[in-house]
């Protein structure tokens, strides 16, 4: 899947590095007023991770500990950027994988995926390991799972009403609001929440 662009193919502009924004009439109630960056779109599928739902009481401390990054012992020792770094419900799909959305300050060769203005995605252990020590990137947070769509799935949930679509800024993908992104997505393309129709067309 082609990561990092945002251009027209065949008349259709592809949404990398943007966010869409869940109508609500969105019929999959698992992304009720969800906020999802996209971290790739091609003619292949889509795939991307919700930024505004938090993973229940699930701790980013604790995590470093059940996946063996650190040993408990070590946790009263850990940064004060690791103790407050978000985990975030990413996405119905590999829901006990985690995926780490951060700024490009940080970078993996043959792990780290640039997407698009600064944000970048890696996946794997080692960047829980930098975090852990202080040497991660300035910014970012912990997604447990992702948004996924086959080959021409997103666009025709947009065709439908199910999206629309906003720029991304690092405000809005790590700081502490998660309870006023939706809201500040929609502000960011002049839409009041309470004006959203639920029918499709109306909006």
């Amino acid at each position: 899947m082609r990561i990092g662009s945002n251009h027209r193919v065949s008349g259709r502009s592809y949404l990398d590095g943007q966010c869409l924004i869940a109508m609500p009439g969105m019929a999959d109630t698992r992304f009720n007023r969800s906020v999802v960056y996209v971290c790739a779109h091609s003619e292949d599928g889509a795939m991307g991770i919700i930024v505004n739902k938090p993973a229940g009481d699930t701790k980013f401390p604790d995590l470093l500990v059940q996946l063996d990054v650190i040993p408990s012992s070590e946790l009263i020792r850990l940064p004060s950027q690791a103790e407050r770094l978000q985990v975030l419900r990413g996405g119905p799909v590999e829901t006990k994988r985690g995926f780490v959305l951060h700024t490009a300050d940080f970078f993996l060769e043959s792990a780290t995926l640039p997407i698009d203005d600064g944000i970048c995605l890696t996946a794997t252990l080692d960047i829980l390991r930098a975090i852990a020590i202080g040497s991660g990137p300035e910014s970012a947070v912990l997604a447990l799972g992702y948004a996924g769509w086959g080959a021409g799935q997103l666009e025709a949930e947009i065709q439908s009403n199910g999206w629309l679509h906003c720029e991304a800024d690092p405000e809005l993908l790590f700081d502490d609001g998660i309870d006023t992104k939706y809201q500040r997505a929609l502000g960011k393309i002049g839409i009041d929440p309470a004006f959203l129709s639920r029918e499709a067309g109306h909006a």
